[in-house]
Formats: C-alpha cells, structure tokens, sequence
C-alpha cells in the first residue's frame, strides 16, 4: 500500500479510534494470541489512571512498567517535551554538544550518593546495564588488570534485554532461547528463600549470608579474573525480591576486598520507589556504578543511564586530549527532549516532596498489601517501599495461567492494571498514590485473588 493511501485511510480517525487490525504489532514480553483475541487497549492517561478508547477508567497499579513514578501526563513534563521540541528536535552528543544534557547529568550527580559524579547516558535500562558492564571490562584495562573479564550476575536477577544484560541476568525464560550468550559469566545464587522469610515488610532479616557465595566464586575463578558484579538492590521483574539486611554491606566489603567493581542494577528502584533518590542511599552502601532508567523521565521520553564514581571515570581522562576515551554510545544518548523530560520531572519529584512522600506511605503501603495474606491459594506477600508482590499457588500442570487469568480479570473487570511474574500478581503503582486509592487497589486485586483461586 503506498504512503498516500496511508494517509488517505487514517484521516479523519480519531485519537481514541480502536485499531481495526492488531496483527502488524509483534508485541514485546506479551502473549501475542491471546492479547489479540480479548485486547487490553489504553488510549489516554491521566495522574493514577488509564482509559480504555471506550473511556473506562483503569487504576495504574504498576505506574506503567514501574516509571510513572510521579503520575500520568504531568503538565510541567508535557510542557518542558513542547517547547524542547521547539527549540531543537535533535542534536549529536559525538564530538558535539547540548546544554541540557549537562545540567541534566549535574543534576543526577547531585542526587546520587558518594562520588557517584559522573553520568553517561543511554536510552534504556538494557542500554544502560551493557554501558556498565563495558565501563567496567574497559577500566581494567585502562588500569593495566586485563585480565579482569568475567562478570558475575545473580540468580533471578533481570539486567535488561541485551547479550549483556541476559547473560548477568538469571531469569531462565530470557536466557535459554539465545544461545550461549556472554561466555565468562558466574551467578551468585539468589537471596530468596520462601521458608526464612515468607510474608516480610522490607527487608528480611535472614539472607545477608548470601552474600558470601561470592567468596566461593573468587576461590573457582580467582580474583584477579573478575571485573564486576551487578546485582538489584531489589529483584524487580522476578517478582519483588527486597534484600535482606546486611546483604549489600557485606557485598561491598567483599567487593572491596578483592578489586572488583560492584554495580546496582537501580533501573526500577531509583527515583523514589524505595524512598530515596536511590536505593543505595537507603542501604548505605556506594557502588561503583549505579544504572538508571524509567523513573528519569517518568517514562514520558525513553532514557537511561550510568552514574559512574569519579575514580573510575578520571582514570580514562588520560592521554592526547583529542583522542576517544571511551570508544561507547548511542545517537540518542542524551536527546534534547529526553533531558527536557528528565530536567522537568526531577524539579516535579523535588517540588512535591515525592520521595519523601513515598517513604511516608510504605508503612500504610505494606499493611495493606499483607491485608491480602489470608486471601485462598496465596503462598507468600512481600513489599519493599511503594512495591508489593503476590506469589499463588499455581493450576496443576499450568503455571502462569493462574497469574495470567488475573491480569485479565483485573483489566477487564475491576478496571485494574497490574503486572505479572509467572503466578506472582505485582503493584507497583505511581509514587502520588493516595491513602484511599491504596485500599481501592486492594480491594480490587483481593477480588481478583479470590475469583482465580
């Protein structure tokens, strides 16, 4: 079909107009058939909700796919996108510049914990894990330690989609269809164990001797051949696994210890979902480097990015001034309406305290969600900051189908966007939740537990 026919077919349909062929669309991480038999289509948001092309109101519960941290379609980031795109629609950052992107990467810098001070920025949360990891494989080299390429990941860990992220990452279901993927790859074993810790409020206070597994990964591997770990301060997509007490302390120490070079994984908790600028500052540990994505822009424009201590940075700045430190990037790095929408939501999150606000609510938060612990065929609850996650007991030689039979119902009965980990029911709604829409969140996923169990 030619571009005028295009054209001619679409003028005229409205904004709202239910598509009449949805079979182009291969949709990411979805059950393409089933989606496409009984559609789950939002046409508009606004603060704490979506609606359907038929107008019907849909409570986000899990604030988009964990980034409207600060509500749907805020004005001051709808405005700051406006006039950036007024201004100027794109502008290299290879060799060339924008003043945004520095007052953007100042600005995260200042957030940060320690001598977090330098950013380098991408597009995505996988983009911003595979920039780490390459940050890390490079600095030993640059340091004159080459021998340091293994990586170490973590089981049920999730680091994005790219070879790099999949490979660190240890979710069995984004590993075993693409081969072999990065060789020279360990797992730490994962800090979840259902019987010490089942139905816990934050962090569970068995698990920090976890940590040492990596001990016994130095001892396999040696020392002086390992570049990195990277861990989730919490296990976001695998269904909220929160750390246990003392973990990350004693990673670091051990990390320390030995040379490598220790990397949270802050794509989903950062920005206020755990109630800080950045979880390590609720943990009290700096890492080396800390990814970002999601909550930078309330997801309104796709960014992501590495916040990088300053000893690691400094140590490329070395050499003729005029050569590539850093031969690594993207033609999106650091687009102008990106920043607009990062600089404009980070001046949102200031000015209406949500941090703060977050970190107020996780007490109310857990109560509510641990309300649903009596609720039949639920096997376990765990929150951690404004996140809460739902593990039933699976259909006998179905797994999965109970958790997908309840984000339909949740869609298309109570009007209800929640996410899925296999049978694991997830929220993790926009950080502005009230009080009240709490309870009306729990009241409605109560009734989806009861109706597939």
């Amino acid at each position: 079909m030619a571009l005028d026919d295009l054209v001619t077919e679409g003028a005229g349909v409205g904004a709202d107009a239910i598509p009449n062929d949805l079979d182009a669309f291969w949709m990411p991480f979805t059950s393409n058939r089933s989606f496409k038999k009984r559609p789950r289509l939002v046409s508009r948001a606004k603060d704490m909700h979506y609606y359907t092309p038929e107008g019907r109101a849909i409570l986000d519960g899990c604030a988009g796919l964990w980034c409207v941290n600060p509500g749907h379609n805020r004005e001051p980031i709808v405005e700051a996108i406006r006039q950036a795109a007024t201004e100027v629609d794109f502008a290299p950052t290879f060799q060339y510049g924008h003043p945004q992107a520095f007052r953007l990467a100042s600005r995260i810098a200042d957030l940060a914990p320690g001598d977090l001070d330098h950013v380098f920025f991408c597009n995505s949360g996988s983009e911003a894990v595979d920039t780490a990891l390459k940050i890390a494989l490079a600095y030993h080299q640059t340091t004159g330690a080459g021998t340091r390429t293994r990586l170490i990941g973590r089981e049920r860990g999730y680091h994005g989609v790219g070879f790099g992220g999949i490979s660190v990452g240890g979710i069995v279901s984004n590993r075993r269809t693409f081969g072999t993927m990065l060789t020279g790859v360990d797992h730490l074993r994962s800090t979840y164990d259902r019987e010490h810790q089942a139905f816990t409020k934050g962090e569970p206070d068995y698990g920090a001797h976890f940590a040492d597994e990596l001990e016994r990964i130095v001892a396999l591997h040696d020392a002086s051949t390992i570049a990195s770990v990277i861990v989730e301060p919490m296990g976001g997509s695998t269904g909220v696994l929160p750390t246990p007490k003392g973990y990350l302390k004693r990673l670091r120490e051990i990390c320390d210890k030995h040379g490598i070079l220790l990397i949270f994984d802050e794509v989903i908790t950062g920005f206020g979902r755990l109630g800080h600028a950045f979880a390590a500052e609720r943990y009290g540990v700096v890492p080396d480097m800390i990814t970002f994505a999601k909550g930078i822009t309330a997801g309104a424009v796709p960014m992501g990015g590495v916040l990088v201590r300053k000893g690691i940075h400094d140590a490329f700045m070395k050499g003729p001034e005029h050569v590539v430190e850093l031969f690594h990037g993207y033609t999106y790095s650091a687009h102008p309406l990106a920043c607009a929408a990062g600089l404009a939501t980070l001046d949102l999150y200031a000015k209406e305290h949500t941090f703060t606000h977050a970190r107020a609510l996780e007490p109310f938060f857990a109560d509510a969600i641990m309300s649903l612990k009596d609720k039949p065929g639920v096997l376990d609850i765990r929150t951690v900051g404004i996140t809460g996650a739902v593990d039933l007991a699976p259909k006998d030689g179905a797994p999965g189908l109970k958790g997908y039979e309840a984000l339909e119902r949740a869609f298309h009965e109570e009007g209800l966007m929640m996410r899925i980990a296999g049978d694991t029911l997830v929220v993790t709604p926009p950080l502005i939740i009230s009080k009240d829409q709490v309870g009306e969140l729990v009241e409605k996923l109560g009734r989806v537990i009861e109706k597939v169990a």
